[in-house]
């Protein structure tokens, strides 16, 4: 009885191997949109860009309230005075 389902994983398995192996390896470019993606930087006599209204700003120096958020918690040491 479990012959036949033995013989048929093997089967399946080297079926998967053999497509796995004949699949094309082309590496995939990164957009240029995410190489401009790093942490902002603190220059002495750059700008700050103000914003009002809706403006497109590009560059790095542009922190808002929907960048980085923190989280603060009240850890317990466990051990009573």
């Amino acid at each position: 009885m479990p012959l036949p389902f033995l013989t048929n994983l093997i089967i399946g398995f080297a079926w998967s191997f053999v497509g796995f192996l004949l699949q094309p390896g082309v590496k995939q470019e990164k957009p240029p949109a995410t190489e401009d993606l790093e942490d902002p930087t603190a220059e002495a006599g750059r700008p700050i860009p103000v914003v009002v209204g809706s403006v497109r700003i590009s560059g790095l120096n542009n922190l808002g309230h929907w960048d980085k958020l923190s989280v603060h918690r009240k850890a317990d040491t466990g051990s009573k005075k």
